[in-house]
């Protein structure tokens, strides 16, 4: 028997065992999916659940089923590279391998900032997510809301919060001399402007000194805060950190054409832990899970893999509330109600496939 390990049910994870299943697979093959959640995670959404504008059952959905998929919900505590095995927290037998995908996924950077992990709020988990909109939602009138980082994480979790809760008092601390630096200017001066009408205050060329309980300092000030939101960065899982093989400069896992690991061709990795020329984003490890599909029904029935197609990514889609938004798509930048329209359509979409 050949033994698939899937490790994570996100994005590239699902994609790959939906791709996978579709294709002609060998009889002595089965597969092992570990996730900590018993569903797959819409993880782009977890600033609605945040913000409380979206309930739990709105960003989960079924993990896809099949006679040679089975699932196990667990923490993982240790990939273990050597045997061949993964170890989950409160069981005593690991599960063994014979090829394995690293699909885990990326977990805040806090880019050794003092206090940021001890007292900030997440959306990197369902969990943390959910704690995340306990927290504001909690707010007395007129609290107070700091959201660090205004990459696109940051700004929709700063204007979902603002729908949610007008009367926050809201503020985004921005590393940039402008929010979303990645972006073209006529979207960067849309969102500035929304802001502006919508009472969030924005403070461009912040340099977080430290975090307390009950307070955020940013160079040399220090805010009297209720929450903080930490949305300033992310890094690859630790458990994939960890490993010892080759790391990028950002700490991802280096892999070939193939999406193998060099030294470990046996081992896949998928998403935010693989090096990559392109940012992480639930578009890029899609993609990449359909690749890796491809290639690995053709390892697993002893053929040679073609090699994949370059990543072609169609845009990225942001949202200002229910009602207004940005986007690239097509090189082409879009602002107002359509690119708000076509980011819930795309939802729709992928929720329905």
């Amino acid at each position: 028997m050949k033994h698939l390990v899937i490790l994570g049910g996100g994005y590239g994870g699902v994609n790959i065992i939906q791709n996978l299943i579709e294709q002609n697979l060998p009889e002595d093959l089965y597969i092992t999916v570990i996730d900590r959640n018993p569903y797959h995670s819409v993880k782009t959404e977890f600033y609605t659940i945040a913000a409380g504008t979206s309930a739990d059952k709105d960003v989960r959905m079924d993990f896809p089923e099949h006679d040679k998929v089975s699932y196990v919900y667990a923490e993982i505590t240790k990939i273990d590279t050597a045997n061949q095995q993964i170890i989950l927290q409160g069981r005593s037998e690991p599960v063994h391998y014979d090829y394995l995908i690293i699909a885990l996924g990326c977990e805040d950077n806090y880019h050794g900032v003092e206090g940021a992990a001890e007292y900030t709020e997440s959306i990197q988990t369902f969990n943390r997510a959910r704690h995340t909109g306990t927290a504001i939602g909690n707010l007395k009138a007129y609290g107070k809301a700091t959201i660090v980082g205004a990459g696109l994480s940051g700004i929709e979790v700063a204007a979902e919060i603002r729908e949610s809760r007008p009367d926050l008092n809201i503020r985004l601390l921005d590393r940039g001399q402008t929010v979303l630096k990645a972006f073209e200017r006529k979207i960067q001066n849309y969102v500035e402007d929304w802001f502006i009408k919508n009472d969030v205050e924005v403070i461009h060329g912040a340099n977080v000194d430290y975090v307390e309980k009950d307070g955020v300092c940013n160079n040399g000030i220090c805010y009297v805060n209720d929450v903080t939101i930490w949305t300033a960065g992310v890094r690859p899982n630790y458990l994939a950190r960890e490993l010892p093989l080759e790391k990028d400069d950002q700490e991802k896992i280096v892999i070939n054409e193939f999406y193998q690991v060099p030294e470990e061709p046996h081992i896949y990795v998928v998403g935010d832990c693989a090096s990559s020329e392109h940012s992480p984003s639930a578009q890029l490890a899609r993609q990449q899970g359909e690749q890796i599909a491809d290639i690995l029904a053709a390892v697993l029935n002893g053929e040679k893999p073609k090699k994949p197609g370059k990543i072609k990514l169609k845009g990225t889609l942001g949202s200002l509330g229910s009602s207004e938004g940005f986007g690239e798509m097509m090189s082409q930048s879009m602002v107002g109600y359509i690119p708000r329209l076509a980011k819930s359509g795309v939802l729709w979409l992928n929720n329905r496939h």
